[in-house]
Formats: C-alpha cells, sequence, structure tokens
C-alpha cells in the first residue's frame, strides 16, 4: 500500500513564515553569545564581535573598554534579565576575579568576549561557568 505523500514539507512550512521586521531591536532572550548580541536599558544594541578573547586581550578590555559587564541582572525599566554594567570603581576587582579563574575547570570559570555598538564604543562581556 503505497503512503500518502504530506502536502506540506517542513521546509514549505518554514519558508512560509514572515521574516521578523528588520528594524526591530534584537532582546536579550538567553545569553548575549547565544543571540549574537543584547539590547541593553537604554536602547543600545551591543553585537557580539569577537571570543572567547585571549586572557592578554582580556585584561586589557578590562581596562580600555567603554563598557564590562559581568553576571547578569533584572532591569526594572525594560523588565528582563541584562547583562550587569559594572560602574568603572567596581571593575579591576571583577577582572581579578575573573582572571583567576579564567579557562579553569574548576566550580566557576569565566570567559570574556568583546562586543561593539553602532558608534563604535566596545563592550567587555564576561561570561560566568558555574
Amino acid at each position: 500500500m503505497a503512503r500518502k505523500r504530506p502536502s506540506s514539507t517542513f521546509a514549505d512550512l518554514v519558508a512560509a513564515m514572515p521574516a521578523p521586521p528588520e528594524d526591530e531591536p534584537v532582546r536579550f532572550h538567553g545569553t548575549p553569545l547565544g543571540d549574537g548580541g543584547f539590547t541593553d536599558a537604554d536602547g543600545c544594541h551591543w553585537r557580539l564581535a569577537r571570543g572567547p578573547l585571549d586572557v592578554r586581550r582580556a585584561k586589557r578590555l578590562a581596562v580600555t573598554a567603554d563598557r564590562m559587564t559581568m553576571d547578569v541582572e533584572w532591569d526594572d525599566r525594560s523588565e528582563r534579565w541584562l547583562p550587569r554594567v559594572l560602574p568603572d570603581e567596581e571593575r579591576p576587582a571583577a577582572w581579578l576575579a575573573a582572571r583567576a579563574g579564567y579557562g579553569a575547570a574548576t566550580r566557576t570559570s569565566y570567559a570574556a568576549f568583546e562586543f561593539t555598538d553602532d558608534a563604535g564604543r566596545v563592550l567587555l562581556f564576561i561570561e560566568t561557568y558555574c
């Protein structure tokens, strides 16, 4: 007995789906790494530029990057989880903690990634793995 061929294939269904609007901002849904970027609470879109970074480049960016993030926090304005932007005074201590566990196969380890925005600013994103 011959099997009936389905009237639509999965590829046909995917092709029929509407494309997302290009002007819609990218939101942080999973991780900025998995999403390839994120939009911060101020509406600035940060795109993943490179990473994981070599420890020497990460150390340099810990000092020179326009912004540095580590961990996530709940943002009340946008009502979503966002990477936590560190104030300048917290950056040295955060880098020391990250450097101690950079790429380590221990309970907590860290990796750094570089993000950029349309204005050319640089953000150092330190991912924490538990």
